[in-house]
């Protein structure tokens, strides 16, 4: 199990996570259409040249979805009860194809639950960056763990 339970993650800890992606035209492709998004500047090139950004811009569900995806295995892989929910999520800065994000999660807070005995909340400060260290998404996730005990 690559999780860990919610008591051994600490208030103000950086997980660094390993993991980094480059972002494919497949990728943006592949969630955009799956998701039934119509947005042109996700998909249509000869649009997109013509918008402030000269280029099809990443849909941000992708961006988003890796950034939380990528996190799992150092965060919650095996002791994930459920998600709670996602807030404060914001993309300061574009991602296009051929960036390579990297990500960081810091641990906001920790707390027994109390409707779940022997588990716990932890809610994580999500951030991906891309080549250049801009910041292009950021988001916080509640999530409820299982404990250490029995």
């Amino acid at each position: 199990m690559a999780g860990r339970t919610w008591e051994a993650f600490q208030p103000g800890e950086v997980i660094r996570h390993d993991l980094r992606r480059t972002v494919t035209e497949t990728d943006n492709l592949l969630l955009t259409t799956l998701t039934h998004n119509p947005q042109p500047l996700h998909l249509d090139a000869e649009y997109a040249k013509d918008t402030e950004f000269g280029r099809i811009v990443v849909n941000g569900l992708f961006t988003f979805s890796l950034m939380v995806g990528v996190s799992v295995g150092d965060t919650t892989l095996g002791t994930l009860i459920a998600n709670l929910g996602y807030d404060a999520v914001t993309m300061p800065a574009p991602v296009f194809v051929g960036d390579t994000l990297r990500f960081e999660t810091t641990v906001i807070e920790t707390r027994a639950s109390r409707s779940r005995p022997g588990a716990g909340i932890v809610v994580f400060g999500h951030r991906a960056y891309n080549q250049n260290n801009d910041l292009v998404c950021q988001g916080r996730r509640s999530a409820l763990l299982r404990g250490a005990g029995p």
